[in-house]
């Protein structure tokens, strides 16, 4: 039997700055693995010279690399899918390349792997060096997740994990279109082993994860794996339907007591405009579920990789 093969995917995108400090913590992580490692950097569309810099430093690194180049940008949980489907390991992990995820971290998972522990090792955040509004912002949106998606997430989310290669295996089978990656690994179950890290602050660029991009992923996940949007809307329409009953009979007996003499136009307006707005929104929910079917019914790949390089044993081959 051979030695271990252990698989680290890095998507990037827009990371140009940290590719050397990268490439190092990659080296670091090789020498102290007892087997052999493989990293699969993913490009995914980034407009910097993140792919030439690695395409660049292959035939340099000790470990086995291979570089897939996206045709344009999929998104980070398209690249971490095409890492994984082009990985080898008998482990996996996934991690960002702007490093703020301490790179020991994945030793702790493949060794928690290793010694069949669990089926899929997660990072969870105990602390973050970030700017304040980054920080609030992604409580508020890991708290929301939590109450309306998924409330097995751990209160800081999920930046980095590892797995075997049967759960591997069973998470590329899921292939949805508008779906959260993270969300779609507690949905499978399996053994989870938690592990708390602190966060590092970030040294070099910006991210790319804005406030518009979490509020898109919010709603991903959503109209992914739930129906409270669709459950709420029914309670408004149960709760307006008992309204306008008990509306209309006060009317009635209003106007059968002689009480009402002239008809109210501005009630009558208030009444048109606001369930004219209700119906919008029930419109526009139903719409959004069913374009989500219609977009997974298209069957469209969740990325296409446009160029590939691989360095095994010292030797660099492009496709």
């Amino acid at each position: 039997m051979g030695a271990l093969k252990y698989s680290i995917v890095v998507p990037v995108y827009n990371n140009e700055v940290s590719i050397p400090r990268l490439l190092a913590a990659m080296e670091g992580i090789s020498d102290a693995l007892p087997g052999d490692l493989e990293v699969v950097f993913v490009v995914d569309g980034s407009p910097d010279r993140s792919f030439e810099l690695i395409r660049d430093s292959l035939s340099r690194v000790r470990y086995n690399c291979q570089l897939l180049a996206h045709s344009r940008n999929f998104g980070s949980f398209a690249a971490i899918r095409s890492g994984l489907t082009s990985a080898d390991g008998d482990y996996f992990a996934v991690m960002a390349a702007d490093l703020q995820e301490p790179p020991a971290l994945l030793l702790d998972f493949f060794k928690a792997l290793n010694a069949a522990e669990c089926d899929v090792a997660i990072g969870v955040r105990q602390k973050r060096n970030d700017p304040r509004w980054s920080q609030l912002s992604s409580l508020l949106f890991w708290r929301l997740y939590r109450r309306w998606i998924m409330p097995e997430m751990p209160e800081g989310g999920v930046d980095v994990f590892g797995c075997n290669r049967v759960f591997r295996d069973h998470l590329l089978k899921l292939e949805e279109a508008r779906s959260s990656l993270v969300a779609l690994i507690f949905w499978l179950g399996f053994r989870r082993k938690f592990f708390p890290y602190e966060r590092r602050s970030r040294q070099e660029g910006r991210s790319s994860w804005t406030l518009a991009k979490k509020i898109d992923y919010m709603l991903d996940s959503i109209f992914s794996f739930t129906d409270y949007p669709i459950r709420f809307l029914t309670r408004v329409g149960a709760m307006g339907t008992i309204l306008s009953a008990t509306g209309s009979l006060i009317v009635v007996l209003g106007r059968l007591l002689g009480l009402i003499e002239i008809p109210g136009y501005s009630a009558l307006m208030i009444a048109i405009m606001f369930w004219g707005a209700i119906n919008l929104l029930g419109l526009g929910l139903v719409g959004t579920y069913a374009w989500r079917t219609y977009e997974n019914s298209k069957q469209r790949p969740p990325a296409i990789v446009a160029m590939r390089y691989t360095n095994y044993g010292g030797k660099e081959h492009d496709s």
